[in-house]
């Protein structure tokens, strides 16, 4: 969805050739911060080493979309839409091994990386979307633009309050015909879902799926399966009970799985929920760099929510001595984002999360969930008869 169909087409062709990166030679020679544009148009500021580890980078993604094209090839376009295995299903005997082996291989491929080129078409099959979709008439999304235009809601306010402020510079999203197709799709969910309406957070996200996907419509759908079949219920209405929930779940899961680190945060009174709530609501968008955040995305929509606790852990684990060694709250907030905001290498990341961090099922984040709604919810309901509260008081 960058710009016009001339340009998308343009863009595709660029992604696939993955252009490698050259400072210039003053640059290289004082070590200075360099400026470049990513493969979504983003702005991005390192050092040479940033640029060089960036370069590292794009020769995998070549690497990885030879391998892609070559099963396209001798699979069929569409061969990751064999069954699958998930992992809360027995290995029944009539399965055939090469659905199994289809499973295993498409999970392998995904951790390592969807090709930006074939991003969309995978993104899109695989995580539900274009069933979602097919149960729909064909106009559903036309129609529901058509119907909503200019009608005036608190939603609809905030969105036209977040436009400008979504990506700023961007070449194409911070135009006007960026910000209109960002609100078409961000006003267009309001209406479908009105319990959820808009959140500040899901401007980045809707911004990123139309920099990702083919059409407009196709980012629409994109962002309906996430949020309702993706995600947990209710990270994004009023109260944002699921976040609340998801945060409890995500600091258990920090004392468990790297306790030194929980164990010291907790002497510095360092609630977690101050920087990993951003990360959960933006879907790290906010946080990584653009390439890196869209591998966190092609897990997310295979392997589900889990991935972004195993991811989360990991920005914690990798620096782990770092923050043991750190004395105020604005350090440790401070490591995290230099962390982040530098980290280019989707592979670093994705290692130190599925591999050093312990095994989490999509069942035991579901019990971590149940088991921590009871305290979120009373703690929301005392914060609102704390409202109704003070209301009272001032009439």
């Amino acid at each position: 969805m960058y710009g016009t169909q001339s340009k998308r087409d343009l863009a595709l062709e660029l992604r696939s050739q993955i252009p490698i990166l050259r400072p210039s030679i003053h640059a290289r020679r004082a070590n200075l911060t360099v400026k470049f544009q990513d493969l979504y148009g983003f702005t991005v500021e390192g050092n040479v080493d940033d640029v060089n580890v960036l370069n590292e980078v794009r020769e995998k993604v070549r690497r990885q979309g030879r391998v892609w094209w070559a099963l396209e090839a001798s699979k069929g376009a569409n061969w990751y839409l064999q069954p699958s295995i998930s992992e809360n299903q027995s290995l029944k005997a009539s399965l055939k091994l090469s659905a199994l082996a289809n499973a295993v291989t498409l999970k392998r491929l995904i951790r390592k990386g969807i090709p930006p080129v074939l991003r969309p078409k995978v993104w899109f099959s695989l995580s539900g979307a274009a069933k979602k979709k097919s149960t729909v008439p064909e106009s559903y999304y036309n129609d529901l633009t058509k119907a909503v235009e200019g009608k005036v809601t608190p939603a609809t306010r905030q969105i036209d309050h977040d436009l400008p402020r979504t990506f700023p510079g961007h070449p194409w999203l911070d135009t006007p015909e960026g910000h209109a197709a960002l609100r078409r799709v961000l006003v267009g969910y309001s209406f479908r879902d009105s319990d959820v309406g808009y959140c500040q957070g899901l401007n980045y996200v809707a911004a990123l799926l139309l920099l990702v996907m083919k059409t407009e419509e196709d980012a629409f759908w994109m962002l309906a399966v996430l949020l309702e079949n993706v995600l947990v219920n209710d990270c994004y209405t009023t109260n944002l009970s699921g976040c609340h929930v998801e945060q409890r779940v995500f600091k258990d899961l920090l004392s468990k799985q790297c306790p030194r680190i929980a164990a010291h945060l907790e002497a510095l009174d360092f609630d977690v929920s101050l920087v990993a709530t951003e990360w959960f609501l933006c879907l790290f968008s906010k946080s990584l760099p653009s390439e890196t955040t869209l591998r966190v995305w092609d897990v997310l929509f295979y392997e589900g929510a889990k991935v972004l606790f195993h991811v989360a852990l990991a920005m914690f684990k990798m620096k782990e001595e770092e923050l043991l060694l750190t004395h105020h709250v604005g350090d440790v907030i401070n490591i995290l984002q230099r962390t982040t905001h530098h980290l280019f290498d989707p592979d670093e990341l994705l290692t130190v999360a599925f591999d050093k961090i312990g095994s989490m099922t999509t069942n035991t984040i579901f019990k971590q969930r149940k088991k921590q709604e009871p305290a979120v919810m009373a703690e929301l309901d005392q914060r609102l008869r704390r409202l109704n509260s003070i209301k009272l008081d001032d009439k």
